[in-house]
């Protein structure tokens, strides 16, 4: 990993890549520098920013720099401490992404990159503030504005596909409905957002993944003022209304979908998670999987990767396919728990492996687990080609994908997957540019801030199916704003007694 972290409360400084790279010349003046972390109204939890290496002559690095190359300096003018971590992520192709994590708000923001002493692009660039750090309680007001400071698509399909179902919604009527058909054994929260406050009720034992959808809607309201809206989340794995339902069909918010169900998708637990914990607690993310994608296409292992648990049938015949073909498929289980170990059948249990440890393999072996393999959007931002298994299961993003441009499909009954290996294998240009493309589908649609835009597009939408107003239901409590910040923000947006 050519990263470098960096955590300085007095002024956060990374220096990273190399002057010169395949005989050309960096030009401070022709590389490029964009993205949402140079705006100061994009409050995420990591901002971020790209750089891309260009030479004298005008063209685009295409492999890493090296070392050495940019120095970037995040400073707060006037103040004496500037608490923002720094980190430079080398995605190996001329390019990187400068991400930082804010521990303040400040008035202003001054970002300067450099190479040689010399400013890169438009350097310094200057965030006129407020530039609020993540747990400011400052949303902005006004959506649409909050939407085109976030560069929120004016529609997303998979939403207007979802939400077909509904033509109206009437909380009064879901509020008795749901719980009556769904809440006694089902894993249910009933959320209602009213002035831009989160209230909760939970129906079921196992609630405890309401910590990730508390999170993201706690994270929402304090940067936007969200729409009033009452609504019910389904916290198992498997999408809970049926296709075709015994009676009439109800709206549930699901991380997980089917072609056999017609639940409201989101992001999922995971992926969410890794974008509120970006440069956190979490070390697997969107951003650090583009810095860590192994070796270069030419020099991967050839043999096809696959490392999980036994949480369906089909992965136990991959497991055996693989000890069948050793050479060909390299997949073992690092944990049993829903059906019986048989040694002799699966091999030993292995132990776990980095994440960025599977990009040393050129092909990556996708599989559903108890739903869709929520590892998909990770394998994607790789620069290994993904082969997918066809499934009735789906999570946000996957009706935009399209096989043989950004992934190789194989059957779920797995009958074609050594087919599938052999073609890309005698197909290798082409399999390098289904990586390329599946790869550049992740880079441009699963960041932090499109998962942002798709959770608030969702619930804007769907706020406008209600046909009367939400409301906070008897026995919901509110789902509280952290109150650990050591430096709490003072929001411009909230005017003071003295002002009203």
């Amino acid at each position: 990993m050519c990263s470098i972290w960096l955590l300085c409360f007095a002024v956060g400084v990374i220096a990273v890549g190399a002057a010169t790279g395949g005989g050309s010349q960096l030009s401070p003046e022709h590389t490029a520098v964009w993205g949402p972390g140079l705006r100061a109204e994009a409050v995420l939890p990591a901002r971020y920013f790209y750089v891309q290496a260009v030479d004298t002559e005008g063209q685009k690095f295409t492999s890493s720099p090296g070392e050495n190359a940019f120095q970037v300096k995040i400073t707060a003018p006037d103040e004496q401490f500037t608490r923002v971590g720094v980190q430079v992520l080398d995605r190996k192709d001329g390019s990187f992404i400068v991400r930082y994590r804010m521990y303040a708000s400040y008035k202003n923001l001054k970002i300067e990159i450099k190479t040689r002493d010399k400013h890169v692009a438009k350097s310094p660039y200057i965030l006129k503030g407020p530039v609020y750090h993540e747990n400011c309680d400052c949303p902005q007001e006004e959506s649409s504005a909050w939407l085109e400071e976030m560069g929120c698509p004016q529609t997303i399909p998979q939403i207007q596909r979802d939400l077909a179902n509904f033509p109206t919604v009437d909380p009064d009527k879901i509020a008795k409905e749901i719980p009556q058909r769904f809440g006694q054994r089902q894993s249910l929260c009933h959320y209602t957002i009213k002035d831009n406050e989160v209230y909760i009720k939970t129906y079921g034992e196992h609630v405890g993944f309401r910590i990730f959808m508390d999170a993201i809607l706690l994270s929402l309201t304090r940067k936007v003022k969200m729409p009033d809206v009452e609504f019910f989340v389904n916290l198992g794995d498997w999408p809970l209304e049926k296709k075709k339902p015994p009676q009439i069909l109800h709206p549930i918010f699901s991380w997980c979908g089917s072609s056999e169900s017609k639940d409201i998708v989101m992001p999922t637990y995971d992926l969410t998670d890794s974008v509120l914990e970006t440069m956190g607690r979490v070390s697997l993310d969107m951003m650090s999987v583009q810095a860590n994608t192994g070796p270069s296409w030419e020099d991967k292992n050839t043999t096809a990767f696959w490392r999980g648990r036994d949480s369906r049938k089909e992965r136990l015949e991959l497991v055996k396919l693989s000890r069948k073909y050793p050479k060909i498929i390299d997949a073992a289980f690092t944990n049993f728990f829903f059906f019986k170990h048989d040694e002799s059948l699966y091999g030993p249990i292995v132990k776990h492996i980095s994440f960025f440890d599977f990009f040393k393999y050129k092909y990556q072996i996708n599989i559903d687990g108890t739903v869709a393999a929520y590892r998909l959007p990770y394998l994607l931002a790789g620069n290994s080609v993904v082969l997918k298994q066809d499934s009735i299961y789906y999570e946000h993003f996957y009706n935009e994908l399209q096989p043989w441009k950004h992934y190789i499909p194989f059957k779920s009954d797995l009958s074609d997957l050594l087919e599938k290996l052999q073609w890309a294998k005698e197909h290798d240009e082409e399999a390098k540019n289904i990586a390329k493309s599946g790869q550049e589908f992740a880079r441009n649609n699963l960041m932090g801030d499109h998962i942002f835009c798709y959770y608030f597009k969702l619930f804007q939408e769907y706020s406008s199916l209600q046909v009367n107003e939400p409301k906070i239901r008897d026995g919901m409590e509110r789902v509280q704003q952290p109150d650990d910040d050591l430096f709490p923000c003072t929001c411009h947006r909230k005017k003071t007694k003295d002002e009203l």
